[in-house]
């Protein structure tokens, strides 16, 4: 039997986290909520009860690159920000390329009904879902590769 899989992914901003979970098989990614920052011990107490609640076991944060692959002044706060939450939280951390996902997540939700461009918590929420499966895909593809059919 597969191993469950119980990963958070975060659109991490200044103002909010978009954060996404999935299903214990590690195939899809839903968006769960959007936290809005407040004090970091206070983001770490909140986080602290989603992580409870969903048996999490890794974040999986998204990293702003710059267009040409470099980390620039928004990626490093992500850093920071991330590497705090890991310390603070005793949790696993995995950075994934995040470059134009919230530009991504727009385009989705343009597609639907009753979309509304001002609400960036959804924005940041559907933004950390794609972060999600954009991981979930990675480790499903890299584990497939350790197969070998004879």
């Amino acid at each position: 039997m597969p191993e469950k899989v119980s990963a958070l992914g975060l659109d991490v901003g200044k103002k909010r986290v978009g954060v996404a979970g999935c299903d214990g098989t590690g195939l899809i990614a839903t968006g769960l909520t959007t936290l809005e920052r407040t004090t970091f011990a206070q983001d770490v107490e909140w986080f602290k009860k989603l992580i409870a609640e969903r048996d999490a076991t890794v974040l999986v944060v998204g990293l702003p690159y710059t267009m040409d692959g470099g980390l620039g002044k928004q990626a490093e706060q992500v850093q920071r920000y991330a590497e705090r939450l890991k310390n603070a939280l005793d949790i696993a951390l995995e950075y994934v390329d995040e470059r134009c996902t919230s530009i991504e997540a727009e385009e989705y939700l343009k597609q639907k009904k009753g979309w509304n461009s001002r609400d960036k918590a959804r924005i940041d929420r559907v933004a950390a879902t794609i972060i999600l499966q954009q991981w979930l895909d990675q480790q499903r593809n890299s584990n497939s590769e350790n197969y070998h059919i004879l």
